[in-house]
């Protein structure tokens, strides 16, 4: 019996053993990675304030920058934040295909409209975050993407606000230009956020700043004029099964827009938000929660409100909004061309000039 019990202690001594040489198995296995660097050592528009280590180098292989994924550096939040987010949004989408017919009621589009801008301003927050250390150039072209995917967020938000949640009061006074108007702010945020982004390194901080929240500003208050509307009728707040979450998606959004035009952690914590607690992993967060809310409440009101909009919205309404959703899409990314041909421009009189 004693030696039977002293084999099964020392198979279990072998078994901890090999178990603790994963880690510096795993650690064998992985292709070196170089090293973070710190911001004096990456171009000035690379930077972020009051963020002074854990950029990458840039230059290297495309598999560096892929795996970085699992490394250690300034954007890691930044990337896991929005990457588990549009991996939530997946599961969201497939939820609802499970109860909403996005093929043969037209009245679902706007619904699929929000889904899908939701699910691209993700994707392309990853990739800007995650790749755009690669090269100057890929750095440009990925956030410059990354505000396309905001700008046609920002359309999708103002589909579903105008759609479902508009009351029959503001809906005559602005049917006629509502969606058009959200049109052009959306596209006027992209142009604003690609501006300020091409001018980081001649402009100050505030300025850019101001490039980038104005038009997004502009755009949020007209896009959500239906949702604060409503949220202003206390008296039908009980029987408002969408007020929470209508309520949730402003009180978010405002949180995220607070962290985005000011780094208050960074600023009160400098050197010790490198990693973790940067103002705009803040920002990733609650806009996340934002859109979830959103798209909750749109969903209420899809299934709650069928009678009001069905009535308010004329047919094919709905398709000619996904029409000048693509649209808006469209002239997003001419934007980002005409940007990305001054910024080649700049990159080649600097290299003529040294």
């Amino acid at each position: 019996m004693a030696t039977i019990v002293m084999e099964r202690i020392g198979r279990v001594f072998i078994s901890l053993q090999q178990i603790r040489g994963v880690p510096r198995m795993l650690t064998e296995a992985k292709p070196s990675m170089p090293g973070t660097v710190r911001d004096i050592e990456v171009p000035y528009y690379f930077r972020e304030r009051y963020v002074s280590t854990g950029y990458r180098p840039l230059n290297q292989n495309w598999r560096y920058y892929f795996l970085s994924l699992f490394q250690r550096h300034n954007e890691t939040i930044n990337v896991w934040t929005h990457l588990l987010a549009f991996l939530v949004l997946l599961v969201k989408l497939r939820q609802l295909t499970e109860t909403v017919d996005f093929v043969s009621d037209p009245h679902s589009w706007p619904l699929l409209v929000l889904i899908l801008s939701s699910l691209t301003y993700s994707a392309f927050s990853v990739a800007a975050h995650l790749l755009g250390s690669k090269s100057e150039m890929c750095h440009y072209t990925l956030f410059f993407l990354d505000y396309v995917g905001v700008a046609q967020y920002q359309y999708g938000s103002a589909i579903v606000h105008f759609y479902y949640a508009v009351d029959e009061s503001l809906h005559r006074h602005v049917h006629g230009i509502f969606m058009p108007t959200a049109a052009f702010l959306s596209c006027l945020s992209c142009l604003g956020c690609c501006y300020g982004k091409y001018c980081n390194h001649s402009l100050p901080t505030w300025v850019r700043k101001v490039c980038q929240v104005v038009p997004s500003a502009l755009a949020y208050i007209w896009d959500s004029s239906p949702v604060a509307k409503r949220l202003m009728s206390w008296s039908s707040a009980s029987n408002d099964t969408a007020y929470i979450y209508h309520f949730g998606q402003v009180a978010f959004f405002l949180s995220c827009a607070f962290f985005f035009t000011y780094p208050l952690l960074e600023r009160c914590f400098p050197g010790r938000c490198d990693f973790v607690g940067q103002s705009h992993q803040m920002f990733h967060v609650f806009l996340s929660c934002c859109t979830l809310c959103q798209i909750h409440a749109s969903h209420l009101d899809f299934v709650g409100r069928r009678k009001l909009y069905s009535g308010l919205h004329k047919s094919g309404e709905a398709a000619l909004f996904v029409g000048l959703y693509v649209v808006t899409l469209v002239v997003c990314v001419l934007i980002v061309a005409f940007m990305l041909r001054k910024v080649k421009q700049v990159f080649d009189f600097h290299a003529k000039s040294k």
